[in-house]
């Protein structure tokens, strides 16, 4: 790992451009952060508001930027962030550009574990109980994907492995909500599944916030040796990367960014899939340099998306999840078009 590490350092001491690219799609997510305290249904002063909350004052201003639209904004940030991350880290891992979070059976089994919650009347005895839910649900995947895998298994069982577990968990749901007694708790969950940041408080992002940065350092210590795995798994090897840990590490930083992501917000697909690619050609290409990037660009494109939403004139308002799988369709479609052109 030493002679990546220090290939990659001294290629990013020649590449202002990169810097470049991080410091505008930082500026971007800031903007977008600030516009989303800004906007919503009824009109707010949010300068005012936060001199409010910060002098303690209880208005009805700082009550709705606390309570409502800090929360939300910041669940679009970090929720964004951790899609696009783990995104790129996915791609790079299975050196597939059609791979995402979902593709190791965390989100689908994240949610499962959150509907249990529901299912068992859990979800109304403590109000922590959803995402507890989910994060075991996403834990549990985790380790039966270990399971079943083996600790030194090659990418193709992985992404087997992946893709069992994440229909089992479909299955799974879907049977609790057709034996679901209560049809109010049918819609409910159904609702939730869909995934949005709204009705969201702060001790919700305190819950997720460690577990995503450790997700985070996880995968983001990973670049140097993602990059040398784009010249195949023999000479990543022979350059010192130790290909199980790598996927232990990726696998393991992709449920704690992404299951506990599902276990607050609900599922919010696309974010993982269309960022990477649309981001990758401004990094030349290179996996490790693409998951910061993708990153910011994924807070980027949840956090417009949600004020996207504010902005339309419908009530109820549209879910997140919906709105990422409208903006995520055509992409593919267009990709499936140009693919289809370079045959």
């Amino acid at each position: 790992m030493t002679q990546v590490a220090a290939i990659d350092r001294v290629e990013r001491e020649r590449s202002p451009s990169h810097r470049l690219l991080v410091t505008g799609l930082s500026i971007l997510v800031v903007v977008l952060l600030i516009a989303s305290l800004s906007i919503g249904y009824a009109p707010l002063d949010v300068k005012q508001a936060l001199l409010d909350a910060l002098s303690g004052r209880h208005t009805l201003g700082a009550l709705v930027l606390v309570e409502l639209r800090l929360p939300r904004a910041l669940l679009g940030g970090l929720v964004g962030f951790s899609l696009g991350m783990t995104g790129a880290a996915m791609q790079g891992l299975m050196r597939n550009p059609l791979a995402e979070p979902g593709i190791i059976g965390v989100s689908g089994s994240a949610a499962f574990g959150a509907v249990l919650t529901f299912y068992f009347g859990f979800a109304g005895a403590f109000s922590f109980a959803l995402p507890l839910g989910g994060i075991a649900g996403a834990f549990g995947a985790t380790l039966l994907l270990f399971m079943l895998a083996g600790r030194g298994a090659g990418t193709m069982t992985l992404i087997l492995a992946g893709v069992a577990i994440n229909s089992f968990a479909g299955a799974l749901t879907a049977l609790a909500l057709n034996l679901a007694a209560n049809p109010f708790a049918v819609t409910e969950i159904v609702f939730w599944l869909m995934g949005s940041f709204s009705d969201r408080s702060l001790p919700y992002v305190w819950l997720v916030l460690p577990l995503m940065a450790i997700g985070w350092g996880l995968i983001g210590v990973s670049g140097p040796a993602l990059d040398a795995l784009t010249l195949g798994e023999e000479t990543a090897t022979s350059l010192g990367v130790n290909l199980p840990r790598l996927r232990l590490q990726l696998i393991a930083g992709t449920a704690f960014a992404v299951g506990s992501a599902v276990a607050v917000t609900g599922s919010i697909g696309f974010v993982g899939l269309v960022v990477p690619h649309i981001l990758r050609p401004l990094v030349a290409h290179r996996p490790g340099r693409l998951l910061l990037v993708s990153g910011l660009g994924g807070a980027a494109l949840t956090l417009a998306a949600d004020i996207g939403i504010r902005l339309l004139p419908v009530q109820p308002e549209l879910k997140l999840g919906v709105v990422t799988a409208i903006i995520g369709a055509p992409f593919l479609f267009s990709l499936i078009f140009r693919l289809r052109r370079e045959e």
